[in-house]
């Protein structure tokens, strides 16, 4: 008895006919990415800031939560808690905590100093004798902006080196659209936390940003290779076929995989949502990027072929029915 399926083994939908309505949505999340970036930019968080790292450390297990919550209500920008171990931290476990906080803007001519200083004095306020202070350290802007500068450098070269290797493994034509498609990704995601800053959403771009703006590049190749793969094996199959009736031929036989894997990566990842800021980043970009991926591997970089020379001797492109 076959199992009860929501969706049908194979699809029959001319993709290359709705191209220029998939152009048109895209061509507007490109938009309001550009405009966002560029009207507002990004809320950087502490990573790229800069702020006072403190080393806690208790007798007893830290609850974390109750620890955040008393930050917190000192009303920082932001600031981040974790546990970490090691050594005495160990005994017992979570009995160290990590704290990390975004001081507050300094008036004109104020003194930055004066400023870190006065978050370290408030945190001891208000967490009292109950922990001991390790150490306390101040994360200047200098660092942190080089941090965001090699965060940036890293994920252009991994758009680029994955474009490479695409056009090496298959053709030119190849590399250019997974190029196109792998950076409309990470790009349009990147605009994507601007924009919900802009709008008043308080969510920070920072190094789980970055880290996940480059897995989100390995999945969306991944994607790409797939509809790559079997367009060129159907170029093997059918050497008469027009390139517009291929792509076709080629997405549909792929959609069901694609849907299910698609879905399946996300279910796993909405949990992430729920927990806590500093997972939050990470799983809105991904469920974002999967949405995007999904769409740039049909609407980016297989379409994007329609406008390149032909791929392969052995296609014979219809230019009539590519332009229609």
């Amino acid at each position: 008895m076959p199992l009860l399926r929501f969706i049908p083994e194979t699809t029959n939908v001319d993709f290359v006919k709705y191209r220029f309505v998939a152009f048109a949505i895209d061509g507007l999340l490109v938009l309001i990415s550009v405009a966002s970036i560029w009207l507002h930019g990004f809320s950087l968080g502490i990573d790229f800031t800069g702020g006072v790292l403190m080393e806690v450390k208790s007798a007893h297990v830290i609850d974390i939560r109750q620890m955040r919550a008393d930050v917190d209500s000192l009303g920082f920008p932001e600031s981040q808690l974790q546990y970490f171990g090691g050594g005495e931290c160990d005994h017992p476990v979570n009995s160290c905590a990590m704290i990390r906080v975004q001081p507050r803007a300094i008036k004109v001519n104020g003194d930055q100093n004066d400023a870190d200083q006065a978050v370290a004095r408030e945190i001891r306020g208000k967490l009292g004798t109950a922990v001991q202070y390790r150490s306390t350290e101040v994360v200047g802007p200098k660092v942190s902006g080089e941090l965001l500068n090699d965060g940036i450098l890293a994920t252009i070269l991994a758009v680029a080196m994955i474009s490479i290797y695409v056009a090496v493994r298959f053709e030119w034509q190849y590399g250019i659209g997974a190029l196109f498609a792998t950076g409309h990704d990470v790009f349009v995601t990147a605009g994507f936390y601007s924009f919900l800053s802009w709008v008043g959403y308080s969510i920070d771009f920072n190094i789980n940003t970055v880290a996940a703006l480059l897995l989100l590049a390995g999945y969306s190749i991944n994607d790409t290779v797939v509809v790559f793969d079997r367009l060129r094996e159907n170029r093997r199959k059918y050497k008469r076929m027009s390139l517009v009736d291929m792509i076709n031929l080629s997405t549909n036989q792929i959609a069901t995989r694609t849907t299910l894997v698609s879905a399946a990566t996300a279910l796993s990842v909405i949990p992430l949502v729920f927990g806590g800021p500093v997972l939050l980043n990470f799983s809105v970009a991904i469920l974002f990027g999967i949405v995007v991926g999904t769409f740039s591997s049909t609407y980016v970089a297989a379409m994007l072929l329609l406008y390149l020379p032909a791929v392969g001797s052995n296609i014979e492109t219809k230019t009539e029915e590519a332009t229609a």
